[in-house]
């Protein structure tokens, strides 16, 4: 299929409400411009290109064709700014790990792993060129990449930001990192324009390769509604704490919120001509942002606010059957017709389940992300 250019398209038209609202969170804490701007004059451009690049090869005409060509097509489908500034140069590093990136200062650029090419198709690639595209676009490659250095080095050897308070700036710093994937991601299906393919993306980074069999996406995108939705409090308390220190959303998060966005028409609204075009980024209120990122934050907190409330709703109802149970009194208060007696399987899990667990379980392998 042929991608429709998205004229003057700027990038505010694919920003996540979450992603803006963590980097408000982010930017707002004490000490955290004082630690960028440290750790980016440490390093500086040269250093950030000699720490990622000793090994990479640079894409070109004669360097790898067909991916240089795919990558121009997807610049003119985004519309590359501004006019006459080089786009970002792409590179191919070594390595059997499925990811991408776009690191760098003033002048950002893209890599992308040997791993992810051999487990993707040509238009699942589409998909990731213009999701590091998006990055960039969006301006986030400067925190980005002081996340990566952080990652990379540790706070424990960057003396330059000692005074920081480190966790509070290392858990909003990956807060807002996860969250400016999602971002990309809309961006990432703007520049494939094939909503299966760019889907169909996340199911490839979380199996991998398949060799003589097949794989379901729409069983995939049911087991993303699964993690979403399923389990009970202490789940989504385990969830929280499993992604707590991961650099990316899970797969099953991010092809989650990529479908919501679609099926709300965030999509085909912009494909139809109704997004913001570079220079008009002004005229739309910061309050407008605020609201936005209120609202996506407000559904989360209902959601779990109703999960914790139907927990204590059950467990009221447990202690007031077993109360009954134990003196032989119909004293206790009515079960809602949908709540299952004690003993059996709700939505929840068990009515009357064991011990409460000693602490979280140990968050599982990262595997195969992209950036």
């Amino acid at each position: 299929m042929t991608q429709q250019p998205l004229t003057q398209i700027a990038s505010v038209s694919w920003e996540h409400p979450a992603d803006r609202a963590a980097l408000n969170a982010l930017r707002a804490l004490p000490g955290f411009d004082l630690a960028v701007r440290k750790i980016a004059g440490f390093f500086g451009e040269r250093g950030i290109r000699n720490l990622f690049l000793g090994d990479a090869v640079l894409v070109g005409p004669t360097q790898r064709p067909a991916l240089h060509a795919l990558y121009q097509e997807v610049l003119a489908t985004l519309d590359w700014p501004p006019a006459g500034e080089p786009p970002p140069q792409l590179y191919v590093a070594q390595t059997p790990i499925a990811n991408a990136g776009a690191v760098g200062f003033d002048h950002p650029f893209i890599v992308i792993n040997s791993g992810a090419l051999e487990i993707l198709s040509r238009e699942e690639q589409r998909f990731i060129l213009a999701h590091e595209l998006g990055h960039i676009m969006s301006g986030h490659t400067t925190y980005r990449t002081i996340a990566v250095i952080v990652m990379t080095f540790g706070f424990q050897v960057l003396p330059i930001v000692a005074t920081v308070a480190l966790l509070p700036f290392q858990l909003a710093l990956l807060e807002w990192y996860r969250k400016s994937e999602l971002s990309a991601d809309r961006a990432g299906l703007l520049g494939s324009q094939n909503v299966r393919e760019s889907m169909h993306t996340f199911l490839s980074l979380a199996g991998g390769k398949v060799i003589d069999d097949t794989v379901d996406l729409d069983a995939y995108l049911e087991q993303a509604r699964e993690y979403e939705v399923g389990g009970s409090s202490w789940d989504a308390v385990l969830k929280a704490l499993n992604t707590a220190l991961r650099v990316h959303p899970f797969h099953t998060v991010r092809v989650g919120e990529l479908n919501r966005w679609v099926e709300a028409g965030g999509f085909s609204r912009i494909l139809g001509g109704e997004y913001v075009r570079r220079g008009e980024e002004a005229a739309r209120p910061l309050g407008d942002d605020v609201r936005d990122a209120t609202s996506y934050y407000a559904a989360e907190a209902r959601a779990a606010a109703d999960k914790v409330g139907d927990v204590i709703t059950r467990a009221a109802d447990a202690f007031a059957d077993a109360f009954r149970t134990a003196t032989g009194t119909s004293s206790a208060r009515p079960r809602d017709p949908g709540t299952p007696p004690p003993g059996t399987w709700g939505p929840e899990g068990p009515s009357n389940p064991g011990p409460t667990p000693g602490g979280p379980t140990e968050p599982g392998p990262s595997g195969p992300t992209n950036g």
